[in-house]
């Protein structure tokens, strides 16, 4: 028998008892969590890439970049391609801020784990939303944000050379509402990273600006902090949640194998 608690007050939801990922009662318990809680959990589920494939198939179409559907997730370069970027990830972020349409969930497994560190964090935009004061409600509705490559990238590397300046700035920038007003009408904050700056303001007005709202979004009533154990099985609801890696040394064993579901909801 399935059963499920919350992982925190604000979001999150743990599922015990779960035989088959696959099942039709289990899958729709899961879409209505990602929708209601953000973040789901499956402990030592040890699901393979097939396995992981076939459940991310049932929450929508999964992105295949290059052909490719598992994303291993390292900062180790033996272990990933894209180790040098991943180091991003160490920054509160919104996958797809630069895209009209952002994706809609991602899962991860863990294969291996690190010694020390390497846990993840995530946060309620909807949660930190819903607790601003009316005064800010009203102010932030009419805000507009650019979200870049460049503004995550130069948290890693403040100071790039020119050629790797180039190859930040020839990823697209999007301007986006700070408030996202969702189709179901819940509302949303989008910020981050990626957050560049507020359209029309003073850039040091800006930069504390979103600086302040992204402290005010990831404080720990909103949060939860998972420490990962070999065969979990964790999804969240991109459009809703920020995510971060914990530090972890670049040598570690740390491996986690990721699937993206395409985004059905374009920003607005």
């Amino acid at each position: 028998m399935i059963d499920s608690k919350a992982l925190g007050p604000a979001f999150g939801v743990e599922f015990t008892g779960v035989g088959d990922p696959l099942d039709d009662s289990f899958v729709h318990r899961c879409v209505e969590a990602l929708k209601w809680r953000g973040v789901l959990l499956v402990r030592g589920l040890h699901l393979d890439d097939e396995q992981q494939l076939a459940f991310s198939r049932r929450l929508g179409e999964v992105v295949a970049l290059n052909g490719q559907e598992i994303f291993p997730i390292s900062i180790n370069p033996e272990k990933s391609r894209t180790a040098k970027y991943l180091k991003g990830a160490f920054f509160w972020h919104l996958d797809g801020t630069t895209d009209d349409v952002p994706v809609k969930a991602t899962t991860l497994t863990a294969r291996q784990i690190a010694m020390t560190g390497g846990g993840t964090d995530f946060a309620s935009t909807y949660a930190a939303y819903e607790n601003l004061p009316e005064k800010d409600r009203e102010r932030f509705e009419s805000l507009r944000v650019v979200h870049s490559f460049e503004a995550a990238q130069r948290l890693v590397n403040p100071d790039p050379d020119e050629k790797e300046l180039t190859a930040w700035r020839a990823q697209p920038t999007h301007e986006v509402s700070l408030v996202w007003r969702r189709r179901d009408g819940r509302r949303s904050l989008v910020t981050g990273a990626t957050a560049d700056h507020v359209v029309g303001m003073d850039p040091v007005e800006s930069r504390a600006l979103l600086d302040e709202l992204l402290d005010r979004t990831t404080q720990e009533r909103f949060r939860y902090t998972h420490e990962w154990e070999v065969g979990d099985l964790v999804v969240w609801d991109n459009t809703g949640v920020l995510h971060r890696a914990l530090p972890y040394d670049e040598d570690s064993e740390r491996l986690l194998h990721r699937t993206t579901v395409v985004g059905d909801e374009a920003f607005a």
